[in-house]
């Protein structure tokens, strides 16, 4: 193996500095060249003119299509074990050391409740929590609907109160998913 010597390093630190200068100019370039372009003077339209609104499709708006898809829904089912599905983001997931006047859902395959920030007239999340049985209800009219293998079933929640739903309230003691939540004032 070769060793360096100091005219070798000389040599390649030099070259480095040829390369990051020439980079640096060829970038500062292309900024400028798409700067021209985008104002209007590689066109030869006058400034007022190159700023000019084109209209898109015949004047009409363009349409925002809503999914109403959770945000980062995978990333909270990784983390925490809660799958996230869709809503009008009136209701999302809190920590609940966050505050007071949170929905808290007790479940069984969670070691601590999984709260909830209610915002709005009213909302809704569809989400999946199972092994569901005590929901801890905040100042809005809350209805929850679980499910039971086949068969679904809808339960009034409690204004700051705890109510039993899920197998807590069924006679067999079954494992019960919750899958939507609805609040309003």
């Amino acid at each position: 193996m070769k060793a360096r010597t100091e005219s070798s390093i000389f040599t390649e630190n030099k070259q480095r500095k040829r390369f990051l200068v020439r980079t640096l100019a060829a970038a500062t370039a292309a900024g400028a060249l798409a700067w021209a372009a985008l104002s209007g003077a590689l066109t030869g339209a006058a400034p007022s003119e190159a700023r000019a609104a084109s209209p898109v499709a015949d004047g009409a708006p363009g349409y925002a299509v809503e999914d109403f898809a959770y945000p980062q829904a995978d990333k909270i089912l990784q983390e925490r074990g809660i799958v996230l599905k869709r809503g009008d983001g009136h209701i999302t997931l809190a920590d609940c050391a966050s505050g007071t006047g949170l929905l808290q859902v007790m479940a069984r395959r969670q070691a601590d409740p999984i709260c909830f920030k209610t915002v709005g007239d009213s909302g809704w999340l569809t989400l999946e929590i199972p092994a569901v049985y005590v929901i801890r209800g905040n100042d809005y009219d809350t209805q929850v609907d679980m499910t039971v293998g086949d068969e679904e079933k809808s339960y009034d929640i409690a204004k700051n109160t705890w109510t039993a739903v899920g197998e807590s309230a069924d006679e067999q003691g079954r494992e019960h998913l919750l899958v939507e939540i609805r609040t309003s004032k």
